[in-house]
């Protein structure tokens, strides 16, 4: 699809079809990334944790829910570094 860039204030903008926004759910904020001299815009998931319901579940159904740190760990037991 070819769209026209068009003048904002100082700066340059791109008009994108409602459809297009509708489709992949952009409502207000999208990200903007520069690859290899290309203009890359992805929607926003404002549900950072999306899908960790379902992969605790799955998690604890193989049991691979183990604890990284033990919780019996003796933290005063050597001296700290920071």
């Amino acid at each position: 699809m070819q769209i026209s860039v068009i003048p904002i204030g100082n700066s340059k903008g791109i008009r994108i079809p409602k459809n297009i926004l509708t489709q992949l759910h952009i409502e207000d904020s999208v990200e903007l990334e520069v690859h290899n001299k290309e203009i890359l815009i992805k929607p926003i998931h404002k549900n950072v944790r999306e899908g960790w319901t379902t992969a605790f579940k799955s998690m604890s159904v193989n049991n691979e829910d183990d604890l990284l740190i033990p919780d019996n760990m003796d933290l005063e037991e050597s001296e700290w570094e920071w």
